[in-house]
């Protein structure tokens, strides 16, 4: 997808918004804190989402840019049968490596970026993780995985599970999710 720039040449010096536009954790847009419904705006604006090269995800409406607020990742990733989609309809691509937060949250790599996988679809990704010996993961190995236990290893599919530390998350993978104005 590419975000519609042609505004800005017309009006170039229409600032930034601030504050009002924020995607959730289960990838869901809000205006204001309040839940985005209308179809044809979320379509809008699932068309004209982007990034600058700071990090920072926008909105393009026309000639302003409003800056959105994450509530964890850039992306939040939908099971879509044996694949993964984002939030705004794209297809997230391969999984490049898979990661498990301390608060339980499963994060993806993919070839579309940095994504949280939306907690609808926890149960399933956790049931197909394996530990060393082949067996389904129980409570107990997510446990010691999360505790720090550097002995448990948890594959999904081929991809080792690995700890990360949901601070470190928009530094590691360059995503700023909280945009101010400069100044």
């Amino acid at each position: 997808m590419t975000v519609d720039l042609s505004a800005i040449a017309k009006w170039p010096n229409v600032p930034a918004c601030y504050g009002w536009l924020s995607l959730d954790r289960r990838g869901d847009w809000r205006l204001q804190g309040e839940r985005i419904t209308h179809s044809g705006l979320i379509a809008f604006i699932n068309r004209q989402y982007g990034c600058d090269d700071s990090g920072c995800w926008f909105l393009q409406n026309g000639p302003q840019r409003v800056f959105v607020e994450l509530a964890y990742t850039p992306w939040v990733f939908r099971r879509e049968e044996d694949s993964f989609v984002s939030h705004n309809g794209q297809p997230a691509g391969a999984v490049k490596a898979a990661f498990l937060d301390e608060e339980g949250s499963i994060l993806l790599e993919t070839e579309l970026g940095i994504g949280l996988l939306d907690d609808r679809d926890l149960a399933h990704f956790l049931g197909e993780c394996r530990t060393a010996t082949g067996n389904t993961a129980g409570d107990d190995d997510f446990l010691a995985l999360l505790t720090g236990n550097d002995g448990t290893a948890i594959c999904w599919q081929t991809l080792p599970l690995q700890r990360i530390a949901a601070v470190d998350v928009p530094k590691r993978f360059k995503f700023e999710p909280h945009p101010q104005a400069a100044g």
